[in-house]
């Protein structure tokens, strides 16, 4: 995948479109992303200890990692990401101005 846990994406479709967030966990086998403040759910707790309280939290569902690009550190613009090798390490670059990505 050439999304990693820590960037920052833009959602490109659906609800939550032209939304921004950085990625909390990544899920390479389904191929999606949990994205922070995307997708939010409503969950039912129980308390599960005495004294412990109940109720509804919001949490933050995964969405498929094609619906998001990632955000350029360098030119602030939603991107496609392109790799290039420099001192024989592989690294990934923006695909618009060509910076590197960490």
């Amino acid at each position: 995948m050439r999304i990693k846990k820590g960037d920052t994406v833009q959602v490109l479709s659906g609800n939550d479109k032209d939304k921004k967030g950085e990625v909390l966990e990544v899920i390479p086998k389904d191929s999606k992303i949990v994205v922070k403040g995307v997708n939010v759910r409503k969950k039912h707790v129980k308390p599960r200890k005495q004294g412990e309280e109940g109720g509804i939290i919001p949490v933050e569902c995964a969405i498929n990692s094609s619906k998001v690009n990632i955000v350029c550190p360098k030119c602030g613009k939603a991107t496609r990401v392109g790799y290039k090798v420099e001192n024989g390490k592989k690294v990934r670059i923006c695909k618009k101005c060509g910076a590197i990505i960490k």
